[in-house]
């Protein structure tokens, strides 16, 4: 068996280049962040998958990776590698998807690879049973089912609360996507502990619930968390709307150029509505 995770290395590399890279490269970094408009609008899909590799400073990411790299590379030496990427990218996707459905009519932006490593921490604690989760803030271990419902709950707690400026939409996300495919790869790691698997079922059951009831919860708190913001956060929100509204100006020179060119008649329908939509933009008639 090789003992070296070299999946696991690979992915925390890769990230590593990607996050360090757009440290330096904003233009990068907007191009690859999760933002539900441009998904939707302009059906910039690999963002889904893309924000996951960038990070909002070097805390963000270790954090990220060495929870990543602790419980990743069980799963690969036992399991091998091509579980653990395929969790990993489901998981990713849960999270983006969770939080395209909650913000979808909001002007919000994240990065991270929290979704994917949420889900990679749920599927260890079924492939892996009686397994510990100890933090160096924490003296003593914590077991992983123990773990396992106190994420559930503290995220849905902190997407209602909106006391920071953690994405726990993907969080949770992430965590049940990751933990359902689990199940449909090794069926046999419910019935290990049938318990647990019924009180993390019931648990996430009871917040979907609550979610669909309220669905513009997420987004309260996420105006919440924008109104709040300290000052330095407010300074990078600013920086993105300016270079968003370049950029909207840009596209708006190329759709008057292309009347010029073909006139407004020969436009195509989604390019009206662009145009529209663009034309609002530009005057400050809308936004949010």
């Amino acid at each position: 068996m090789n003992e070296t995770p070299q999946a696991t290395l690979a992915i925390t590399v890769i990230t590593a280049v990607v996050t360090f890279l757009a440290f330096r490269d904003p233009g990068l970094r907007d191009r690859l962040i999760f933002r539900p408009r441009d998904i939707l609008a302009n059906q910039e899909w690999h963002r889904m998958f893309t924000s996951a590799l960038l990070h909002g400073d070097v805390m963000h990411f270790c954090l990220n990776f060495l929870s990543f790299y602790s419980f990743g590379s069980q799963i690969e030496l036992v399991f091998g590698w091509r579980p653990l990427l395929f969790i990993y990218l489901m998981s990713i996707l849960g999270g983006s998807l969770l939080s395209l459905v909650l913000h979808r009519n909001h002007d919000y932006a994240a990065l991270g690879a929290s979704g994917g490593v949420c889900g990679v921490i749920f599927a260890s604690i079924f492939l892996l049973p009686g397994g510990q989760i100890q933090f160096w803030m924490v003296p003593i271990p914590i077991p992983a089912s123990v773990y396992a419902i106190f994420f559930l709950l503290a995220s849905y707690f902190g997407m209602r609360s909106a006391n920071s400026n953690i994405g726990h939409d993907a969080h949770l996300g992430g965590a049940m996507v990751g933990l359902f495919t689990t199940l449909v790869l090794y069926p046999h790691a419910a019935t290990g502990n049938l318990k647990m698997l019924g009180l993390v079922l019931a648990v996430s059951a009871a917040i979907f619930v609550f979610l669909y009831r309220d669905p513009r919860m997420a987004l309260r708190s996420a105006l919440t968390r924008e109104a709040e913001a300290p000052r330095g956060d407010v300074r990078y929100q600013r920086y993105d709307e300016a270079r968003q509204r370049t950029a909207e100006r840009e596209e708006l020179d190329q759709l008057l150029d292309r009347i010029s060119a073909v006139g407004f008649d020969n436009l195509t329908l989604a390019e009206k509505e662009r145009l529209q939509e663009l034309s609002k933009n530009v005057r400050g008639g809308s936004g949010s």
